[in-house]
């Protein structure tokens, strides 16, 4: 990763902090963008909300050519159906596909001029899998797998690849409700073939590999990365 300036949004915690760790490690420069710097990480940050401000306000110290953008930012959010809003769907949907949406256009330009640039998007194994309490989640993260294919088709000409992560529980910040105690951690592991359940080295270490040249001839991808919760009964 020598030489390759990579933006992170969302490096601050969980996947994208050991995401950023790895790339460190690898010699990539690091730009980060997200609400709060990440520790540890030597990057050049920008502060951005998605909710809030476009990304093309917020990405201004962003080098003229980029060879990788991971947008890490999801949500979480385990109701019955009838318990959902419109307002609960509205919200997933911005996080997870308007926010992607809106960091790709900020760095379009940048990532068309590498001319061999690798974007990465996370789905989740529940938009393959039928999942009670999912659907709002699963709408987002199918919205995101769509589009990593669409963009894939679309940019491929320029040697730009696009693929999608689909991991399964990661014992992430966010998903700490899910593991919160012994029980919870037990039946976790025990819904997965390879009994356990995802680190976030795990799924980061798939998400470096689709950014180095190794992956060049890797495009428009949903790669599970589950313990075999997708495929394996």
């Amino acid at each position: 990763m020598q030489g390759k300036n990579i933006l992170i949004i969302g490096a601050s915690s969980g996947i994208g902090h050991a995401l950023a760790q790895q790339l460190q490690t690898q010699g990539a420069t690091l730009f980060t963008a997200g609400r709060t710097q990440p520790d540890g990480i030597q990057s050049t940050h920008m502060m951005w909300d998605v909710t809030q401000t476009p990304a093309v306000d917020a990405f201004s110290q962003l080098p003229d050519i980029l060879h990788g953008l991971v947008y890490c930012p999801g949500t979480i959010n385990l109701k019955p159906f009838q318990r959902l809003t419109l307002d609960d769907y509205r919200h997933d949907f911005e996080i997870n596909v308007l926010g992607a949406v809106s960091a790709i256009h900020a760095t379009y330009a940048a990532i068309k001029k590498s001319k061999s640039a690798s974007i990465v998007l996370f789905s989740t194994v529940a938009a393959k899998l039928g999942m009670g309490m999912h659907s709002s989640v699963s709408v987002a993260k199918s919205a995101v797998e769509g589009l990593t294919k669409s963009l894939a088709a679309e940019l491929a000409p320029f040697n730009v690849r696009v693929n999608a992560v689909a991991p399964s529980l990661t014992d992430t910040p966010m998903a700490g409700f899910l593991l919160g105690d012994d029980a919870k951690r037990e039946s976790a592991n025990k819904r997965h073939p390879l009994n356990r359940y995802g680190s976030p080295q795990d799924i980061a270490g798939m998400a470096a590999y689709l950014l180095t040249d190794q992956a060049s001839w890797i495009t428009g991808q949903i790669i599970g990365v589950d313990g075999g919760m997708g495929s394996l009964k």
